[in-house]
């Protein structure tokens, strides 16, 4: 497995700003990295119990680069969308936006509140059309196009059980990205989603990961390994690059197969 320091280069994100919510743990943190090493500009935030200037000190210690980290809630839209009009204030306007951030808590049906049905959608979904209302508005400002890219997940896709605020979430990233695509599209602004499948990340392996669920997944897919946040990556740093500005409102999926299985577990 590559490391972010020896992916592909991309040459049209050597400078871009770039924006991923969630970038200070788990698949974001690695994405932040693999911009760090195109040489790109990188924003990034995190909530304040995450690693985010842990990962801040790793980057500046890895020598040159511009990067910026604040902690912020997703949850709340004026401080999201106002950090994202100071990172344009500082750099110019984002030209990749990675609407990162999410959580994917277990919750039975009969244990749903309309609070916590509520602030799940505000974590995996409401963020993610606010934070590009804001990034679309930059880039029409300065008649530049760009890419946004929505994290999905296949989750929904197989009916993965006590997930259903998270499911529906993510369900919902996949018909408002191509809804937003076609508004978009209009100002050269790109809009995808990517879907992962079963991605190990720190936060997995403390909470539910072990040998029986590993080879659960594997033998379910058609790639028999596990997938970790590498392999976002780099489908992101294509989708954000201007080698696929070809491609608009197209959901990307990268889960080894898993998809086609459609057996929930």
């Amino acid at each position: 497995m590559e490391t972010s320091s020896t992916y592909t280069r991309y040459a049209s994100l050597r400078g871009r700003t770039v924006f991923i919510s969630g970038g200070s743990s788990g698949i974001g943190a690695e994405l932040v990295r693999a911009f760090a090493a195109q040489g790109s500009r990188v924003a990034f935030c995190g909530t304040r119990s995450d690693g985010g200037d842990a990962l801040l000190d790793e980057l500046r210690g890895d020598g040159a680069g511009e990067f910026l980290y604040e902690a912020c809630d997703v949850r709340d839209i004026a401080a999201l969308q106002a950090l994202l009009d100071r990172v344009a204030q500082r750099w110019g306007p984002i030209q990749v936006l990675v609407n990162n951030a999410g959580r994917d808590d277990r919750h039975a049906l009969d244990e749903l509140t309309p609070e916590y049905w509520d602030n799940c959608l505000a974590i995996n979904l409401r963020h993610q059309v606010f934070a590009t209302q804001s990034v679309a508005r930059q880039l029409r400002s300065a008649a530049l196009g760009g890419s946004i890219i929505n994290m999905g997940s296949i989750s929904w896709m197989r009916g993965r059980p006590n997930l259903i605020g998270y499911t529906a979430s993510k369900a919902a990233i996949s018909g408002m990205t191509r809804t937003l695509a076609r508004e978009l599209g209009g100002d050269r602004i790109r809009v995808n989603a990517l879907v992962p499948g079963a991605i190990v990340t720190e936060r997995q392996t403390q909470l539910w990961r072990n040998a029986a669920e590993d080879q659960k997944f594997i033998d379910l897919q058609c790639l028999k390994f596990r997938l970790d946040s590498r392999h976002v990556a780099r489908s992101t740093l294509f989708l954000a690059s201007d080698d696929s500005d070809g491609m608009t409102g197209q959901n990307l999926i990268i889960d080894a197969g898993l998809a086609q299985v459609s057996v929930a577990g």
